[in-house]
């Protein structure tokens, strides 16, 4: 059973057991997607923004899999322009990579750290992005959870 809440103007407010929680499994293609308006609508799935039964301090997101990860547009102008920085601690220790360069390597990784710079930073962020399956091709061994194919609106 639910706990229900008075808000300061009075009225209950839903608030969600961890015991009650249905999560469901979703596909999403992403070719031909722009990264970060795909990456937006993942992570409000992954967070659960989209049901009503959402809590801010539970994780009620579902799982989602992205497929075709290699296929994913952006920019052209972003391709030289957009970089990632990593930097070891040191001095001289910085290292920028181009996106280009990281796509051609691992482009799963481009979309699950797109993803994972929208969730919120906090301790559920890391929950939350281990519901994230992204795979490099078509192809994904998830077909026991029976996932559902998602057309997010946006493109």
């Amino acid at each position: 059973m639910a706990v229900e809440a008075k808000n300061a103007q009075g009225f209950r407010t839903y608030m969600a057991k961890p015991g009650e929680l249905k999560q469901q499994w979703w596909v999403v293609n992403a070719d031909g997607r722009t990264l970060g308006r795909l990456a937006s609508v993942i992570a409000v799935r992954l967070m659960g923004k989209d049901k009503p039964t959402y809590t801010p301090h539970l994780d009620t997101g579902d799982f989602v899999v992205v497929v075709n990860a290699e296929k994913v547009r952006i920019d052209p102008r972003k391709e030289l322009a957009k970089t990632y920085r990593r930097w070891s601690g040191y001095l001289g220790g910085l290292k920028i990579r181009t996106y280009g360069k990281v796509h051609e390597k691992k482009p799963e990784w481009v979309i699950s750290e797109a993803v994972r710079k929208m969730l919120p930073k906090n301790l559920l962020a890391k929950q939350m992005l281990r519901k994230l399956k992204v795979y490099r091709g078509a192809k994904h061994p998830h077909a026991a959870q029976q996932p559902q194919e998602w057309k997010p609106l946006r493109h």
